[in-house]
């Protein structure tokens, strides 16, 4: 069985993405970006934009079904790696009595110049 998770955006059909997708006991989440009705949030707040990020992320695994702690790894991707400890401060407020798996990358830049982060997850329901 698979149920999608829609993200409620526009570009959902035209790119062909979920926000996030489950199939039997494994729950995916896209690349999620700090987007509230179509408007970037907490501009130059590397901190606040990733617990918004990861909490839109939760969202989308209980609406699959799963919950936090189902969580087996997380991604979160950064415009500038010096701001990795803001990151990781909001991941640890999240996540740190289940320490999932978890990679810190740069990347040069997001669809939009005021993300300064997206983050992914993956979880296993069990």
């Amino acid at each position: 069985m698979r149920k999608t998770i829609s993200s409620g955006s526009h570009l959902e059909k035209p790119i062909g993405f979920s926000r996030a997708c489950r199939i039997g006991n494994q729950i995916s989440v896209s690349g999620t970006a700090p987007i509230k009705n179509g408007e970037t949030v907490y501009i130059d707040d590397v901190y606040n934009q990733t617990k918004y990020c990861l909490q839109l992320s939760i969202g989308a695994i209980e609406e699959a079904g799963g919950n936090i702690n189902d969580v087996i790894r997380t991604r979160i991707m950064l415009t500038d790696i010096s701001q990795w400890e803001a990151a990781a401060k909001a991941h640890g407020e999240l996540f740190s009595a289940i320490k999932p798996a978890c990679t810190f990358v740069e990347v040069s830049r997001f669809i939009d110049e005021q993300w300064l982060v997206e983050t992914e997850i993956d979880c296993v329901v069990i």
